[in-house]
């Protein structure tokens, strides 16, 4: 009977905290540094002779960082892509005299 319950145990423990387990790792990626922070710009189209260019007129630009690069995130602050919490304090109201 102990060894039932042991087995039903540690297949349950597992499902329920798989949330909380992946929740940890996500969190803790975005602070590490991502591989998309290596990208770099690349030079633009060079079009062979006797071919047309292609229209470039909806091409958009990336405008330059105009100002100092803002901080990176400490590890106790949430990533930017992890909803915000759905729990939200309740503003206290004034005792009533």
């Amino acid at each position: 009977m102990k060894f039932r319950a042991v087995w039903a145990l540690a297949a349950v423990l597992p499902v329920l905290s798989g949330c909380h387990a992946m929740r940890a790792i996500t969190a803790e990626s975005c602070h590490k540094p991502q591989p998309y922070m290596k990208a770099v710009s690349v030079p633009s189209l060079k079009i062979p002779p006797g071919l047309t260019a292609p229209n470039t007129s909806d091409a958009l630009a990336v405008p330059p960082l105009k100002g100092p690069t803002p901080p990176p995130p400490s590890a106790h602050q949430p990533c930017l892509d992890a909803p915000p919490s759905y729990l939200v304090p309740r503003a206290q109201s004034a005792p009533k005299a």
